[in-house]
C-alpha cells in the first residue's frame, strides 16, 4: 500500500504536519511519497492508495496561490477507490476563515469521487505535542479505511 502526501507552506508548519503524517504512515508500513504542492501534478494522486493534502489558508480564506493549478486539476480527477485526508495549519486570529483551505480541499477530493478516510484536522499555528497525537489518530483512520 502507498500514500502521497502533498503540502503547501509559507511558515514551515504544514511541511511539519506533512512530515508527521508521513512518519506515521511509515509506521504502518505504507510506502510514502511527500511533495510540495507547486512541484506536484494532481494526476500523481491516481497512483496512490491514500492521498493527503496539507494546505495553508492565506489571508481571509484564500487557498495557496502556488497550489491553484493542483486544486483545479484535483477536482477534475476520478479518484474513485482512493482514500483521502486533509490536515492543515492556520491561525485562529482569522476567525471564520481559520483553516478554510482544509475544507476547500476536502470538497475538491469529494468532487473527484475519493472517499474521506479521516476527519479534517485543523491545527493552530505549529503542531504541538497534542497535535502530534491528533495526527497519529488521523493517520490510523486513513490506514484503517484503506484496508477495508
Amino acid at each position: 500500500m502507498n500514500a502521497h502526501v502533498v503540502y503547501a507552506t509559507i511558515t514551515g508548519n504544514n511541511e511539519d504536519i506533512a512530515d508527521i503524517i508521513s512518519d506515521q504512515l511509515k509506521k504502518h508500513d505504507i510506502e510514502v511519497i511527500e511533495t510540495e504542492i507547486s512541484q506536484t501534478d494532481a494526476a500523481e494522486l491516481q497512483d496512490a492508495d491514500i492521498c493527503v493534502v496539507c494546505p495553508y489558508t492565506y489571508d481571509e480564506g484564500a487557498l495557496p496561490e502556488e497550489g491553484m493549478d493542483f486544486y483545479d486539476d484535483l477536482q477534475d480527477l476520478d479518484l474513485t477507490g482512493k482514500i483521502y485526508g486533509v490536515a492543515g495549519s492556520g491561525d485562529v486570529f482569522y476567525g471564520d476563515d481559520f483553516n478554510k483551505a482544509v475544507d476547500e480541499y476536502s470538497e475538491a477530493f469529494k468532487s473527484a469521487q475519493a472517499t474521506q478516510g479521516a476527519e479534517n484536522v485543523k491545527i493552530d499555528l505549529e503542531p504541538m505535542e497534542d497535535d502530534v497525537e491528533t495526527l497519529a489518530k488521523f493517520t490510523d483512520a486513513l490506514v484503517k479505511a484503506a484496508k477495508k
